[in-house]
């Protein structure tokens, strides 16, 4: 009787060696990563009291401001407008999509122009008193709008939407005038808005009032404003 015994002894065709990870899948996971803790910082940003579970300080390290510059004003602020624009900008980049490349932000920016009359530009030709120091009248030049000013206090963004390659860029760098581009559409849009205000007329009327009231007082009984180049 024969006994056959078979052995047990793994053959070592049956070993299969490990494959290498190919170098674009490497890439893939690395991105995929980056993009996981991205939306995770997002996801934990949005949790309400996290900010602040470790507590932040601010410290002021600004130096001392420099005088530059004084210039003597002649000018008289007859009046002051208030604005309010709502800023809807938008930034496409070409042939791709706004999801993943471009920017939107809405933004509510308010401001104030200031209208006034230049008093220093009145020339001893302008102003004719009579005689007996009764009459007087003068020829101002017309009233000019000051440049808008932007109020940080009452001006914010409400919205800011941007594609996926914008957000990962600012992971990797700080851009501290993000909101440059759309604060100074505002203040345009502002400066607009004071040119068909009728700002100006008020300012004349104001000015002309003023001029009145303090000629009476010392003792003119007719005074005649007129404006002009």
């Amino acid at each position: 009787m024969t006994t056959s015994i078979r052995s047990t002894k793994p053959d070592k065709s049956d070993k299969r060696l490990p494959r290498r990870m190919p170098g674009w899948a490497k890439v893939l996971t690395a991105v995929v990563v980056v993009l996981v803790v991205m939306f995770a910082g997002i996801r934990l940003s949005l949790l309400p009291g996290l900010r602040d579970f470790f507590g932040t300080e601010t410290h002021d390290r600004s130096g001392p401001a420099l005088l530059e510059s004084i210039q003597d004003m002649s000018r008289y602020d007859a009046a002051s407008g208030n604005f309010q624009v709502v800023v809807d900008l938008e930034k496409d980049a070409k042939y791709l999509p706004d999801a993943l490349r471009g920017t939107r932000t809405l933004y509510v920016g308010a401001g104030t122009v200031d209208a006034y009359v230049d008093l220093g530009k009145v020339g001893d030709k302008d102003v004719t008193v009579n005689d007996d120091r009764t009459s007087a009248t003068l020829r101002l030049p017309h009233a000019r709008l000051g440049t808008p000013a932007l109020d940080p206090d009452r001006s914010y963004a409400v919205s800011k939407q941007r594609g996926l390659l914008d957000r990962l860029g600012d992971l990797f760098s700080d851009n501290p005038n993000g909101e440059q581009a759309v604060q100074k559409l505002a203040v345009r849009h502002i400066g607009d808005a004071a040119k068909e205000s009728g700002l100006t007329a008020r300012a004349e009327t104001n000015t002309t009032d003023m001029l009145r009231g303090l000629l009476r007082s010392l003792g003119f009984k007719e005074v005649k404003v007129a404006y002009g180049p």
